[in-house]
Parts: structure tokens; C-alpha cells; sequence
């Protein structure tokens, strides 16, 4: 990692603004996707794989008017899923002339390296939530196995892409897709938190462009509502929550090069029959309620700082993480839909 602080002429006399005019990324909203909203920091030093126990019940009776002699039996079968862990490295190099170059400028050697790689070691935290090191083995949410993957179907005046599709259309479509996840994991009746992340392009489009008909949304704001806002409304009225973020890498990431949009219930909420529970067995304890996770060794990077010959610093930054995990693989939705 190289500092480049090329000598400067000024006029003077002048004024010079103390703030730094810095380049800024897209602050990844990919994390919102997964339970808790970041990485569970649970990995121990050096794990090299992550494992769930998941049990699945098989239940039987016997039923009629007198006692039967054979009873059948139910089971229970234990089983395990897993996903590795990758170590997330980076490493900055700098002695007294790069601190004194920078401090002419105004700004920290330490901290801006420090910041640099820990930028670094998110982005690539983002690449592994999404598309993972593997995608060959389901890593990453985007090739989780049992997910929903699903285009974008034609609307009623035959356009199929984002800019051209009718907006009330649009939000019907993605109400019915949000739907289809509470029913696939036995939410409905249940207040629950979805998470959409999109393209920017794609975002803006159904947040400000996409304004739907006044004859398909007739209420306070009809005419006027863009298909963000309905479908926050609908979800409103079912006292469910949604965030909407964007991550521009998910651009060409669909089927036949498109644009992906991902919509995730991070969590599920156990279906509580009262006394009479049909759902009996799921109040075997302890039990998981996230859907989509990805888990940490440690809450941010540690920094490991040597010194080298000539007075010069050595700096590694690491941390180790899995990809994205979809335990829950029916609470994932992954869209493609052309701009």
C-alpha cells in the first residue's frame, strides 16, 4: 500500500478548506439481508467450518374406537449442514516519510490505512454474503440451494423490464412474492421483517419514478403513491417491517446477465398454537430462528503491527467469516428482472 502525496503550488495569498474532499463508496445495504441486520460474531479462533444440528419429526398415530394392540411409532432424524470459513487478510506498509507526507495534507497515516483495509475486508465480507468463494458448492445467498429463483413475468401490456413495467403491476407482483415467503415459512397472521436489496437504478425506479394509477389504489395518496409506497402501506397493514437498500455488484448478477433483486425475511417467528399446538415439536429448545446468517470470528478486523528494517510498520488486518448461509432457504427470494 503506497501513499502519494505529490508536491503542490499554490497562489498566495489563498484560503484553504480543512476538510478532505474524499471518495466515496456505496455503503452496502446486502447486510440487512441476513438475521440481526450483520454477521453473528460466534467463531472461535481458527474454526475452519460451521455446523447446524437440525432434527426433522415424523409424527404417527393410531386412532379409533377401541385400543389397538400395534401402535405406530413416531421419529425423529438428527442431521447436519455445514458451510467453511475463509480468513479475510489485508496488510499496509508505511514508515516516518509517508506519516510526515500525509501529515502535510492534514490527514493520519494510521487511520487512513486502518480504514482502508477495513473497507477492503467489508467489501470482500459483502462479495462472500452474496456470492460466496464457492458459489459451485451453494455458497453465498444468491446460490443458496432451495432458494426461490424466479424472472420477472410480462406485464399485461407485454413489457419486462423495470423501467417500462406497469408500476401497479410491479407492486402487485412483489406484494404477492413477499407473501409467498410468509406462507412457504407458516408466517401468515404474523408480524414479520423483510429486507429487499436491489440495484440503485432498479430502487429508484419503483421508489420515484414508478407512480401508480389512481384506479389501482384507491385511497389517501391514490394517484400519487409510487410501488415503494404501496407496498409499504400493504405491509403496514399486516404490522409487517421492510427496508429497502440497494448494492450496485447485483447488477448483471441474474438470469441471462439481468439485474437481481433479492427479498430475504432474515428471521422467522415460531407459530405458537396456544394449548392445542399442532406445532408441538418446535418448542424443542434451543431453537434457531434465523434464516439467512453469515458468522464472524470477531466483531471488526484485528490489526497485527510489526516493525520492519528501516523504521518502517508493518500493519495486517484479519478476520474470518463465512459465506452466506440460507438455513432457511424458503425465506429467500431472488428476482431477475432486466432495467
Amino acid at each position: 500500500m503506497a501513499n502519494i502525496v505529490p508536491a503542490q503550488i499554490r497562489v498566495s495569498p489563498h484560503y484553504l478548506v480543512p476538510e478532505l474532499l474524499l471518495q466515496y463508496q456505496q455503503a452496502s445495504g446486502a447486510f440487512d439481508l441476513i438475521a440481526t441486520g450483520d454477521p453473528l460474531v460466534r467463531l472461535g479462533e481458527g474454526d475452519l467450518a460451521v455446523y447446524i444440528k437440525r432434527m426433522d419429526v415424523r409424527t404417527q398415530v393410531q386412532t379409533g374406537q377401541f385400543a389397538s394392540n400395534q401402535l405406530p411409532s413416531c421419529s425423529v432424524v438428527y442431521s447436519e449442514i455445514s458451510t467453511p470459513t475463509y480468513m479475510i487478510r489485508s496488510r499496509a506498509e508505511y514508515d516516518h516519510h509517508d506519516t510526515a507526507a500525509l501529515g502535510r495534507v492534514g490527514a493520519s497515516t494510521v487511520e487512513a490505512h486502518r480504514l482502508a483495509m477495513r473497507q477492503a475486508t467489508f467489501q470482500q465480507q459483502r462479495n462472500l454474503l452474496l456470492y460466496g468463494a464457492n458459489p459451485s458448492n451453494g455458497e453465498g445467498l444468491l446460490n443458496a440451494n432451495g432458494a426461490t429463483a424466479i424472472s420477472l413475468p410480462a406485464d399485461s401490456n407485454g413489457n419486462t423490464t423495470i423501467s417500462t413495467y406497469d408500476n401497479g403491476e410491479l407492486a402487485f407482483f412483489l406484494l404477492q412474492q413477499i407473501g409467498q415467503i410468509k406462507v412457504r415459512t407458516m408466517q401468515m397472521g404474523m408480524p414479520a421483517r423483510f429486507a429487499v436489496t436491489t440495484t440503485q437504478e432498479i430502487l429508484e425506479a419503483i421508489s420515484y419514478q414508478g407512480i401508480v394509477q389512481l384506479t389501482q389504489f384507491q385511497r389517501e395518496g391514490a394517484g400519487s403513491k409510487s410501488s415503494r409506497g404501496l407496498i409499504d402501506d400493504v405491509l403496514d397493514w399486516n404490522e409487517d417491517e421492510i427496508t429497502w437498500a440497494c448494492d450496485d455488484t447485483l447488477k448483471g448478477k441474474g438470469a441471462g446477465g439481468t439485474d437481481m433483486i433479492i427479498i430475504s425475511m432474515p428471521e422467522v417467528k415460531k407459530p405458537n398454537g396456544g394449548r392445542i399446538n399442532t406445532n408441538a415439536f418446535a418448542e424443542l429448545t434451543p431453537g434457531l430462528q434465523a434464516c439467512s446468517i453469515q458468522l464472524v470470528d470477531r466483531a471488526a478486523p484485528t490489526e497485527i503491527t510489526a516493525p520492519l528494517t528501516a523504521g518502517a510498520v508493518d500493519v495486517v488486518s484479519e478476520l474470518r467469516s463465512t459465506s452466506g448461509w440460507s438455513p432457511r432457504p424458503e425465506a429467500l427470494t431472488l428476482i431477475s428482472a432486466a432495467y
